[in-house]
């Protein structure tokens, strides 16, 4: 089980001049069983103190289930993704609800883990003078241990595929540095990234830094 704060910060967008953001996010991770089944259900939970509609507030939040299966070389999950339009404020959201199948794996070799994360978004319910959501999500997960309770791998980097327009809406590539420290028997994931987004035709950050504290309950 995790709980997970970012901060994440835009300081140049994509075909709009002078403008940035920032958001802070909360992200808690909880397993849990159904029967024989284990899951991991993760909430995404933006906060957005600075953006270029000059609105801040609660963005959309997203929620996965993923019923997860532990093979040798590491595990893999699929299940639900849902996104729900709690956002404050028009401009800090898509007025959708979407709903769409998640699915991955992770394997470990020796120092390096490895995987992908996929996300599918499909509205269905929501304010039809907003436009559809409807879009795949690609997530590299790679990451490489190093001495002293360190890792350097690859961002967050969601490779974004929109299906409406047609096109790639974010094409995302950037390095994460991360280092785990004990306080007692309580064990907190201190990282942060830079991220540049190659994507130029359409408007969203050019590019971002981030900062993350992640607090570990073994359970």
């Amino acid at each position: 089980m995790a709980v997970q704060i970012q901060n994440n910060y835009s300081g140049a967008f994509h075909l709009l001049d002078d403008e940035d953001s920032n958001t802070v996010i909360l992200r808690p991770v909880v397993p849990f069983k159904t029967g024989s089944l284990h899951h991991i259900a993760r909430a995404t939970l933006p906060y957005i103190t600075n953006s270029p509609t000059g609105k801040t507030g609660l963005g959309d939040s997203i929620l996965f289930d993923l019923v997860v299966f532990n093979e040798h070389w590491g595990r893999w999950g699929v299940g639900p993704v849902m996104l729900l339009p709690t956002a404050s404020h028009d401009e800090l959201g898509a007025e959708k609800w979407a709903i769409g199948p998640a699915v991955g794996f992770a394997a470990h070799q020796s120092n390096l883990l490895w995987g992908v994360f996929n996300q599918n978004l499909f509205s269905f319910a929501g304010d039809g003078h907003r436009d559809d959501v409807n879009i795949s999500i690609i997530q590299p997960l790679f990451s490489y241990s190093l001495p002293d309770k360190w890792s350097i791998g690859v961002s967050e980097m969601n490779i974004t595929y929109d299906w409406e327009e047609g096109q790639w809406s974010d094409l995302p590539l950037g390095v994460k540095l991360a280092k785990l420290h004990k306080f007692g028997d309580l064990p907190v994931q201190f990282s942060g990234y830079y991220e540049y987004d190659f994507q130029d035709d359409v408007v969203g950050p050019e590019w971002t830094v981030n900062f993350t504290v992640k607090v570990l309950f073994p359970i």
